[in-house]
């Protein structure tokens, strides 16, 4: 038990993390400067209460921030998206209407059927205590009471409460399950001839009136074009441009290790053994009597001989974690066990054995193995380091205001970045061929669809002004303006005829392929015993053989009575495929669990209904969305 509760500490505070404490995540510098005005602005109203931007912003915030701790590595550009922001909000949405919806029907979770969840549910048995209790500390540690943590569970339930009745009432019979499974799960037996363009190129000719009229076509002028593009200036402001300004004196930093010393010391740990009479402390008296006696007179044993005490520990401990291993804990540090145990073993000198131990668990004697850990690094060997850590600290403080004087700056004296550059010591840059979407590869402002948005909005294209400052990342802000512009134009036919030439050859391969394929076709349906060059095989949806997907569906929804019977799939610019669907296979046996099958179907259809019912209560509630605010919304952040 105590084994398994060392090596899994951190383990349960980083699942504690991601599964019930989402981060609180502050508004970005931007966020702040239009609060007040964004704020008034609704983005959607449900129920007659509005969701307003600023609400959308701060959830969407901290949507981004959870994936961030759940992938560091993640790409949170894919975020920045006005897709990534309507989906935050329809998440608002939702809550906001089954949360109507809970209320209405006065739906509650009683403190009985609370106490149930906690205990039964497996995914918060690392916030239980061994008697049931909710763990305190792993609450504090994350800033919340167990009154907000059963507030936050109790409306959760509730909530669940107003679509789970519904999806989880489906009855799916089997003649349902099984109409339903062999339209997806049904195999046919199928022969294929391909017809494809590429054989075709050859016979392609195609003349100069071709390629002009290709050419010409409105609806393929933007396959010529060439992508407006600028040339940029940019300065970003963030934590390391601030830092670099900041010098610490000798004094401060000496003044921030002593304060700090315990970051600078190795972390204490001690390796102990231990032998565990168990013995809860809700058992009786008298058990728990017997169980301290024996305790004591293992106690004496191995204090009689303590070189014995694996073998004592072996024979007599009960704790099925250590016992095995002569009572063996490893190394663990303080917090890992409970306070009784750690205040004794920490206390203990190596070699020597504590007398018994109670705890709410029983009785232990505990033999202190080994120690290590405890010492300090020198200021001088730290310095460097404490250094980098107090200048960081600082221009993250400073940060908020030189946020606000940079943003004023490249308003206020909107014809040059360079006053702002030389005030916050910032680096000019320039980037050439910029366009609106950022380019694969980018980074920093660049990747910023953002700041491009900026770079290229009116009032910056037309009247070369600096852009307004735009928040790239956490603490993080650019400005940039456009030093040359140069629209997008169709290119001249000269300069992209190859190219008009290999679109037009592939239409033309391609028109040629479909006329072999259609008279092949017809040949068979004239002939029903005419050959196809394909050997037949059997498909499904999930086994495609290589064949393009149009090619499947077509097998699959010929009729079955009609069965054999020949088909032509048009396959575009592919070419051309003629098929003889000869006969049904069955279903694919891969996914043939008539058990599962039918628990698959009853949970779709549960959706399915649940979703129907969700979009009644949007109108029942009158949800509407502001669009146009919404993308405001993406625009700004």
């Amino acid at each position: 038990m105590f084994d398994f509760v060392r090596k899994h500490t951190r383990l349960f505070q980083f699942i504690l993390l991601l599964l019930i404490f989402p981060s609180f995540v502050l508004f970005g510098v931007q966020g702040y400067n239009q609060f007040n005005e964004g704020g008034k602005r609704d983005v959607a109203k449900v129920d007659g209460k509005s969701i307003s931007r600023a609400e959308l912003d701060n959830a969407h915030r901290q949507q981004v921030e959870r994936m961030r701790q759940q992938m560091p590595d993640v790409d949170v550009k894919l975020f920045d998206t006005p897709e990534a922001q309507q989906a935050t909000l329809d998440g608002l949405v939702r809550e906001r209407v089954l949360q109507a919806a809970s209320d209405k029907a006065h739906l509650v979770t009683t403190d009985e059927r609370l106490q149930r969840m906690f205990l039964s549910d497996p995914q918060m048995a690392f916030l239980r205590n061994a008697d049931g209790s909710v763990n305190k500390d792993m609450l504090a540690a994350q800033g919340m009471s167990s009154e907000m943590f059963a507030q936050r569970l109790r409306r959760d339930a509730s909530v669940q409460q107003v679509l789970r009745g519904l999806s989880g009432s489906v009855v799916a019979t089997a003649a349902v399950t099984n109409a339903g499974f062999d339209a997806l799960l049904q195999q046919r037996e199928v022969q294929v001839q391909r017809f494809d363009a590429k054989d075709f190129l050859a016979q392609a000719k195609p003349t100069e009136a071709d390629l002009q009229a290709y050419y010409k076509e409105p609806k393929n002028a933007a396959q010529f074009q060439s992508p407006e593009q600028a040339r940029v200036e940019y300065v970003v402001l963030d934590i390391d441009a601030i830092k670099k300004s900041i010098t610490v004196s000798d004094d401060e930093l000496r003044k921030y290790y002593t304060e700090n010393l315990a970051r600078y010391t190795t972390a204490e740990e001690r390796r102990a053994s231990h032998i565990l009479i168990k013995a809860d402390k809700s058992a009786p008296a008298a058990e728990r009597a017997a169980a301290k006696t024996k305790a004591e007179a293992l106690m004496a044993e191995v204090r009689k001989n303590p070189k014995g005490f694996a073998d004592v520990a072996r024979k007599n401990s009960q704790d099925p974690g250590s016992a095995a291993n002569g009572g063996d804990l490893d190394f663990f540090g303080r917090g890992a066990m409970v306070k009784p145990f750690e205040d004794a073993a920490f206390g203990l000198k190596v070699g020597e054995v504590s007398g018994v131990v109670e705890s709410d668990f029983g009785f232990h004697i505990i033999q202190l193995t080994a120690q290590r850990g405890g010492e300090k690094r020198s200021f001088e060997a730290a310095r460097a380091e404490i250094d980098e850590e107090v200048r960081k600290q600082l221009a993250q403080k400073r940060f908020a205001e030189a946020a606000v004087d940079f943003g004023n700056m490249v308003y206020e004296q909107a014809d040059s970045l360079k006053p702002a550059a030389d005030k916050f010591k910032l680096e000019i840059q320039s980037a050439d061929a910029v366009t609106r979407q950022p380019a694969p590869g980018a980074k920093g402002a660049l990747a910023s669809a953002k700041f491009l948005q900026a770079v290229f909005g009116n009032d910056a294209a037309n009247n070369k002004r600096n852009t307004d400052a735009v928040e790239i990342g956490a603490n993080q802000l650019a400005a940039g303006r456009l030093v040359n512009y140069s629209a997008a134009r169709t290119l001249p036919l000269a300069d992209v005829g190859a190219k008009v030439r290999e679109r037009v050859l592939a239409q033309q391969a391609a028109k040629l392929a479909v006329q072999a394929g259609a008279a092949k076709l017809a040949a068979v349906k004239a002939a029903p015993q005419t050959a196809l060059d394909g050997a037949a095989v059997v498909v499904s949806r999930a086994q495609l053989h290589d064949l393009p997907r149009a090619v499947v569906d077509a097998a699959l929804r010929a009729a079955p009575e009609a069965l054999p019977t020949a088909l032509g799939v048009d396959l575009g610019e592919q070419g051309y495929a003629v098929l003889r669907v000869v006969k049904l296979a069955g279903r694919d046996p891969a996914a043939a669990d008539p058990v599962k099958a039918k628990a698959q179907y009853a949970q779709a259809w549960g959706d399915a209904e649940a979703q129907a019912y969700y979009a009644a209560l949007k109108s029942r509630f009158n949800v509407t969305v502001n669009a146009p605010a919404v993308a405001a919304s993406s625009a700004a952040n």
